[in-house]
């Protein structure tokens, strides 16, 4: 099926969704239904975009939500959080595109990793969105992800950075710095 043809099957979907659906996401293999995150992991999102705001220069917001396409690619992703110029934000009601976002980052969900770690690490450097952070409650890890133009061993796009650390430190993400002491794990 062709992207513009799942496009319009999401957005009917969503016509008819029930409460506990947030969005779509399209990927190569189909449709996903996003459900509302756990209140943890908003909490994440949440303490993630102040500490982001409160270092962005003039002229950039984080934004916790929204949805990002990339036509071409056939790819509609809802991240977590985006940091984007506020000229893009205050824009109409239309998916983000990837080219004017400065970062991406992701709050791992319990039930879903793979997602994260698997597609997002290949769908987000093909759409060259420049940094990646994914934040990880259930193993109190973060990766920050830069330099969109590498190939992984498989021939897909990947990024050629990537730095790792734990809950508890200051991690340098791009110009800005986030404390990931904020963040809680997940509960057992």
């Amino acid at each position: 099926m062709d992207y513009a043809r799942m496009r319009a099957l999401a957005e009917e979907l969503m016509e008819h969704a029930p409460d506990p659906i947030l969005g779509v996401e399209i990927t190569g293999s189909g449709l996903y239904m996003m459900m509302t995150p756990s209140r943890r992991h908003d909490y994440i999102a949440h303490r993630l975009s102040r500490q982001l705001n409160s270092q962005l220069t003039d002229g950039l917001v984080a934004y916790p939500g929204g949805e990002v396409e990339d036509a071409s690619l056939g790819r509609l992703r809802r991240p977590d959080l985006i940091v984007v110029p506020d000229e893009v934000f205050a824009e109409a009601m239309d998916p983000f595109h990837p080219r004017d976002l400065s970062l991406v980052a992701e709050v791992v969900s319990p039930s879903n990793h793979a997602n994260d770690y698997v597609e997002k690490m290949h769908e987000y450097p093909a759409m060259g969105i420049p940094l990646y952070l994914l934040v990880d409650p259930r193993k109190g890890t973060l990766a920050v992800l830069s330099d969109p133009q590498g190939v992984d061993s498989e021939g897909r796009p990947s990024y050629r950075t990537r730095t790792d650390y734990i809950f508890g430190d200051k991690v340098s993400v791009g110009p800005w710095t986030v404390d990931s002491s904020e963040f809680p794990l997940y509960k057992a």
